[in-house]
């Protein structure tokens, strides 16, 4: 079975829809930049929140290693994504001290999917990799491109998802998990249930006979 991370969460009651939704992940924001950035204090009702059972993923950006286990211990986050530059040294002590880490790589620009055998993360999350932001911009590109390099390493799908086309890229790249985070949105940082509730139902629909590694 595919999982579903949904990311950009910035209010407890949506993070709890996700999950009634069937959500595995819930992703939170820390870069400071992006309109779905989120505070410590609310980050940390999110991630009370939440059931157990539901991964609570910090997005990062650069930081140092110090920085990500702080802010992962104070908020109660169980996983963490860095979506940088960030070196294989901070994935693996990162791991070490009980985290998921999942690794992001870009299709077009630096890190590419030839950084790979450099990191051991829990899984690499891939994206297009375009736009202003470190995220997915809402930009559609060749899921395909992915397919092989998800045969070898544990792979998250990103970058311009939305319940219109998850099932087509699932069936392109066949990943482990799909991210998703603009395309379930009725404005920036504002989640809309109508929209989570008919991802989760085409990726679970997509992915039902799917063999695919838990992540999450």
């Amino acid at each position: 079975m595919i999982q579903v991370k949904i990311c950009g969460l910035t209010a407890p009651d949506m993070a709890i829809h996700c999950a009634e939704m069937g959500a595995d992940a819930v992703g939170l924001v820390f870069f400071s930049k992006s309109p779905r950035h989120v505070s410590d204090e609310a980050a940390r009702a999110i991630c009370e929140a939440l059931p157990a059972a539901v991964q609570k993923v910090g997005v990062f950006v650069d930081d140092s290693e110090d920085v990500v286990l702080k802010k992962a211990r104070s908020c109660g986050l169980t996983a963490v994504q860095l979506h940088g530059r960030e070196t294989p040294e901070t994935v693996r002590r990162l791991r070490e001290e009980g985290l998921i880490v999942l690794k992001g790589l870009f299709a077009s620009r630096e890190p590419t999917l030839a950084a790979a055998p450099d990191y051991a993360p829990t899984a690499f999350l891939v994206e297009c990799g375009k736009g202003a932001l470190p995220g997915g911009n809402a930009a559609v590109w060749n899921w395909s491109g992915v397919r092989e390099f998800g045969r070898r390493y544990p792979l998250v799908l990103a970058g311009g998802l939305s319940p219109e086309n998850v099932a087509e890229a699932i069936a392109a790249a066949e990943p482990d998990s799909v991210d998703v985070s603009s395309g379930v949105e009725s404005a920036p940082g504002v989640k809309s249930p109508d929209k989570i509730k008919a991802f989760v139902r085409a990726v679970k629909g997509a992915g039902e006979k799917r063999a695919a590694r838990n992540i999450f």
